[in-house]
């Protein structure tokens, strides 16, 4: 049990008259640093995703000429590509802004109730990050796997000579390796940012206790 709960539940209890229970106004500075770290957590972990996904990224592109040729034929060509890449990247450093925003705005505030507004545009940032992420990764694997059975040459030639029976068990497959994949990214997220949201979550609970 951490220092914080310990003063809640002194605060909370009855206690002797040689020890004035806590008050509100106490309570809520170890309430405001607890969100400001748990904030502050969130935007260092966004650094180390887009850093993450940078070296991914560029790690195969830049090493495999096969590779760039591959995408450059999957998207029409290397300017579509580009403008993709981008794209994502921008939409990746607009979250990491606005987590930085958030963080300091926490640090800043002196007020609960504007401290819980705060706190409830941090977990809209995540939840609208973690949907978009999720969108991308579908809309990802969707054209990647479309790409594959009908542009592709190789393999779409080799899907044209399955029966039926065939073409059902493959497309079963790519729909569960679709989901499975799309599991362990939702997962990913569950775990990074689901951890700190629920502390923040349970922040934002007693805010509104204290605000009474």
């Amino acid at each position: 049990m951490d220092e914080l709960e310990l003063l809640k539940k002194d605060w909370q209890s009855d206690r002797s008259k040689n020890e004035p229970a806590l008050s509100s106004e106490e309570i809520y500075p170890m309430m405001h640093k607890k969100s400001s770290s748990i904030v502050k957590t969130l935007f260092y972990i966004s650094i180390a995703e887009l850093i993450f996904w940078v070296i991914i990224n560029s790690i195969p592109y830049f090493s495999s000429e096969e590779y760039r040729a591959d995408l450059a034929a999957m998207y029409g060509n290397s300017t579509i590509l580009l403008a993709i890449t981008l794209f994502g990247y921008a939409v990746i450093l607009a979250f990491v802004y606005l987590l930085y925003k958030s963080y300091k705005s926490i640090s800043v505030t002196d007020n609960a109730k504007r401290l819980l507004k705060n706190i409830l545009n941090t977990r809209k940032i995540i939840k609208y990050y973690v949907i978009y992420n999720l969108v991308v990764a579908f809309l990802s694997m969707a054209f990647g796997l479309y790409y594959m059975v009908y542009v592709n040459p190789e393999v779409s030639q080799q899907f044209a000579e399955f029966s039926d029976k065939q073409m059902f068990i493959a497309t079963t497959l790519m729909i569960l390796f679709t989901l499975g994949f799309l599991l362990i990214f939702w997962l990913f997220y569950r775990i990074i940012y689901g951890i700190l949201l629920r502390r923040l979550n349970k922040n934002y609970k007693e805010l509104k206790k204290l605000e009474v």
